[in-house]
């Protein structure tokens, strides 16, 4: 495994959030060494879900998006759920904080119904990806190639189709921001 000490990511997610896509991805990368930052709409706690209509477990907010940048992180991770994404893409502040992520080129994985925050920042076209199936139209719209699949690496953008991807979802956004944290390092 990569050495990923001082490698920091964001995931951004709030109330609605599916559990299991927030909670395993973090632990993967913790384990992994990384700092990882909760990145929402407000401060406090936000509310996850299981299976999008069951309430589970709440979750501290690190930092607002208000007040978050994307150049203090070296990748971004957006979590899926139905509500989730669907509440941030209709956030501004929210939208920038993920283009921002896009125009500079920084590794991204999204997982599920994620990819809709991809769309609205501008980060699709040309790429090839997964998700959510009921997301292909939109995503193929938007330009992007949409492919029916576990795992998907397009670059520096990793995606999955759901909760039962978890296990190929965390190694495959393990290594891609292993591979930032070695090029960091030799910068």
């Amino acid at each position: 495994m990569a050495d990923m000490k001082g490698c920091r990511i964001a995931v951004l997610a709030t109330d609605g959030v599916e559990e299991v896509e927030l909670v395993q991805p973090i632990e993967a990368l913790e384990q992994a060494g990384v700092k990882v930052t909760l990145v929402s709409l407000k401060a406090g706690r936000i509310q996850a879900m299981e299976s999008d209509v069951n309430a589970s477990g709440t979750y501290e907010v690190d930092v607002t998006v208000a007040d978050a940048k994307a150049s203090d992180f070296d990748g971004l991770v957006l979590p899926g759920g139905t509500t989730n994404p669907d509440k941030l893409r209709l956030d501004d502040e929210a939208v920038a904080f993920v283009k921002a992520f896009v125009d500079a080129d920084k590794p991204i994985a999204a997982i599920c119904h994620g990819p809709w925050m991809l769309i609205n920042a501008g980060g699709v076209s040309g790429r090839t990806l997964t998700s959510w199936p009921s997301l292909q139209a939109d995503l193929r719209n938007a330009g992007a190639t949409w492919v029916d699949r576990t795992v998907v690496t397009d670059g520096k953008l990793v995606t999955s189709r759901n909760p039962g991807d978890l296990p190929a979802f965390c190694d495959a956004i393990v290594e891609l921001f292993g591979q930032t944290a070695r090029v960091a390092r030799q910068d």
